[in-house]
């Protein structure tokens, strides 16, 4: 499996938006991506708060995760939410 780890930081003043465009995108990637395997959306320990986010996605394999770059539902996404993000971070690994 490849796994790709992302971490946000949201600007306070969008948070219940990016929080309703983020939940939406990770249904959208499960329902629509046949190779995407697990989209957990998490937050940190502030709760409704915190404008911190943690995302822990799991695809078939690196091909995936670029046919999910490339998808229409994330490209919406991606312009919808990057005014919002004040820092973006991620990460890629190969689960064993």
């Amino acid at each position: 499996m490849f796994v790709v780890s992302v971490e946000f930081e949201v600007d306070s003043a969008h948070l219940a938006a990016f929080r309703r465009s983020v939940l939406k995108q990770a249904k959208n990637s499960l329902d629509l991506e046949e190779d995407c395997h697990t989209f957990h959306v998490c937050v940190d320990g502030e709760g409704e708060r915190s404008n911190r986010f943690f995302l822990y996605e799991e695809y078939t394999d690196r091909p995936a995760f670029d046919a999910h770059l490339a998808s229409g539902h994330f490209r919406d996404f991606s312009a919808l939410v990057d005014p919002w993000v004040v820092s973006k971070q991620v990460r890629t690994w190969n689960r064993l």
